[in-house]
């Protein structure tokens, strides 16, 4: 390929990135614009600059002390931490299972695991509902961490990386005496360090971003979560837009801050993933 056609096509390929670069920020940029607007400057012009520069949402959201915002944004980080954390304990110990343990029936465990991917998730709506009433977890952190704890993606996920890690390191550690449990924590789990923090950030998002669960099984307002706490920021007959907007870029920023801090462990298990494949 001569220089000049290596050119084009490296001009061509950052136009391209560059177009999508912008799909991805406009919303983000128009959230956090309107956000910055009154009511009547956002009905009126909705995609221009504010006019004028108000923090009228923001002041209204969080000094108003009409919405518990700040105790929403509590349940909700509690809530994504915790289901978090036992979807990595559990879905690590079940993929190192069905990865390096030779038992009765897993191959047929793991295709029944992979098959419940293929299930629309609100067909459990019901199911799980009845289940947490019975335990009496209806309006707790509960409810909206324990039934999403067995993630068939992450045992999915994390099996695939188990089974390309190389075996003789196991070996090595079995033949000075090491019991499956110990080379599972001391050798497994810190090699697989790239995909554990990617299944925690998607765990994490998944929770956070949840919307239709907590509706069905938080009841009083200073239990909810974030996502339909905002839900209730838009009235009947009238929207504030501002305030909707304000509290989305509120939303925003804790995955924001996790994306940044997990970056390179994502980017270091995609690249893995790549070079496995």
């Amino acid at each position: 390929m001569t220089s000049s056609r290596r050119v084009a096509s490296r001009s061509v390929l950052y136009a391209v990135l560059g177009a999508l670069a912008l799909v991805v920020i406009f919303p983000l940029a128009w959230m956090l614009l309107t956000s910055f607007k009154t009511d009547a400057d956002a009905v009126r012009n909705p995609y221009a600059l504010p006019d004028p520069f108000s923090f009228e949402a923001y002041q209204q959201l969080l000094l108003s002390g009409q919405q518990p915002i700040f105790l929403w944004l509590w349940n909700s980080f509690a809530a994504a931490t915790l289901q978090t954390v036992l979807i990595l304990a559990t879905a690590s110990m079940a993929a190192y299972a069905l990865a390096r343990l030779d038992f009765a029936g897993k191959r047929i465990i793991f295709g029944l695991i992979i098959a419940t991917l293929l299930v629309p998730p609100v067909v459990f709506l019901i199911p799980n509902y009845l289940i947490v009433e019975n335990f009496g977890w209806l309006d707790s952190i509960l409810a909206i961490t324990v039934p999403g704890a067995a993630s068939a993606f992450g045992v999915f996920f994390l099996r695939q990386f188990f089974v390309g890690l190389p075996v003789e390191v196991e070996e090595a550690a079995r033949i000075d005496g090491a019991g499956e449990f110990r080379i599972f924590l001391q050798v497994a789990l810190p090699l697989a360090k790239p995909a554990l923090a990617t299944l925690a950030v998607l765990s994490f998002l998944g929770n956070w971003n949840d919307f239709l669960w907590p509706v069905y099984v938080l009841l009083s307002p200073e239990n909810m979560t974030l996502q339909p706490g905002l839900a209730m920021l838009q009235g009947a007959y009238r929207t504030h837009f501002g305030v909707v907007m304000a509290g989305a870029v509120i939303a925003s920023v804790p995955v924001l801050v996790l994306f940044a801090f997990a970056q390179r462990q994502i980017v270091d298990s995609v690249a893995g993933a790549a070079v496995k494949g």
